[in-house]
């Protein structure tokens, strides 16, 4: 593992109430998640319905494992977003 997380919300139309409180906890860290970001993509995995699965980087540890976010690697770039915090933090 690359000291990433993932946390899988599952459908993302029913995904409102944890994304809420995401970004409720992500606003509450600090100074030290200013320069870093919740990503997130939707992903369909051969599924009728997408996913919406949010990645943690490394200096979110403490936030990913407060929301039950499990390791994974670094996720690929293409098609990730920023849900809270700052858009330089999207992986190259």
């Amino acid at each position: 593992m690359d000291g990433w997380f993932v946390l899988d919300l599952g459908d993302a139309l029913f995904a409102d109430k944890a994304v809420d409180q995401v970004r409720a906890l992500f606003e509450q860290i600090g100074p030290e998640a200013q320069a870093s970001a919740v990503l997130m993509r939707h992903e369909a995995e051969g599924r009728l319905h997408c996913a919406l699965k949010l990645y943690f980087p490394p200096e979110l540890e403490t936030l990913a494992l407060m929301v039950g976010a499990s390791p994974c690697v670094t996720p690929a770039p293409a098609g990730l977003g920023v849900l809270v915090g700052d858009a330089g933090r999207l992986p190259r």
